[in-house]
């Protein structure tokens, strides 16, 4: 007779070893996109014009919703409401971060021991992840942010801060102040997917931190790159159209 223990299947499965850069670091390096509909609106959502039906990345609070103040989320219904003219990326601004990273765009990402770099295929957009131990600027802010890494274990964590209030999180107007801190967390958790995590705190908006996960996946198609989205371009061609 054969007792089956809970957890003794997944404890006998071997955990996933990741491929290691020349200074031993996990290689999280290659082109990457995000295949979930976080772009539109990180909660649960039905589908609109333009916009698909998804479910939440909100993880932490686990009811999937974003811990609003009263206020900022009278300001959230408004953004929705005025979308088509108010979300920055209608203007072919910056996407700001956590944005970028699920964008329906691929990103790649290149590595070595100073920092990580990670260029989107929209509007030719780039971050840099510093791994110098150096602190935040000062009296600062920037469309990305400012991104600080380091290494736990086979973690990439990045403290991102020095944010503008300019930024979206998503086509549905959720939004952030300047006091915006992230903390992200990038885990090779199989050959072709990265877990990516991001801890939001912002007491100007929020009444408590809260948490998105999500996996990327590898672009494994042969030759994969990232070709060229030029914004602008396409808005100019959208205002003739609708002449």
């Amino acid at each position: 007779m054969w007792l089956l223990v809970p957890g003794s299947v997944a404890a006998q499965q071997k955990a996933y070893s990741a491929p290691r850069t020349r200074d031993g670091q996990p290689d999280l390096q290659g082109i990457w996109e995000a295949r979930n509909t976080a772009a539109v609106n990180l909660e649960d959502h039905g589908a609109g014009a333009g916009m698909r039906a998804g479910k939440t990345v909100v993880v932490d609070p686990s009811d999937g919703r974003i811990p609003y103040r009263p206020d900022a989320l009278t300001k959230r219904n408004e953004n929705f409401k005025n979308r088509a003219t108010a979300d920055p990326l209608n203007k072919c601004y910056l996407p700001g971060v956590p944005r970028v990273m699920y964008l329906p765009y691929p990103l790649q990402i290149f590595q070595t021991p100073k920092y990580v770099a990670i260029a989107s295929e929209f509007a030719h957009t780039t971050r840099t992840i510093y791994m110098d131990g150096k602190a935040h600027y000062a009296d600062a802010e920037f469309w990305m942010g400012d991104s600080r890494g380091r290494w736990e274990g086979d973690t990439l964590v990045v403290d991102v801060g020095d944010h503008n209030a300019e930024t979206w999180f998503d086509m549905s107007g959720n939004f952030h102040s300047e006091a915006m801190r992230l903390i992200e967390r990038l885990t090779r958790t199989g050959a072709d997917t990265i877990e990516y995590e991001v801890t939001v705190t912002d007491p100007k908006v929020f009444t408590q931190p809260w948490i998105i996960r999500m996996p990327l996946y590898l672009h494994r198609e042969p030759e994969a790159q990232l070709f060229e989205y030029e914004c602008h371009l396409y808005l100019e061609e959208g205002s003739k159209g609708s002449k």
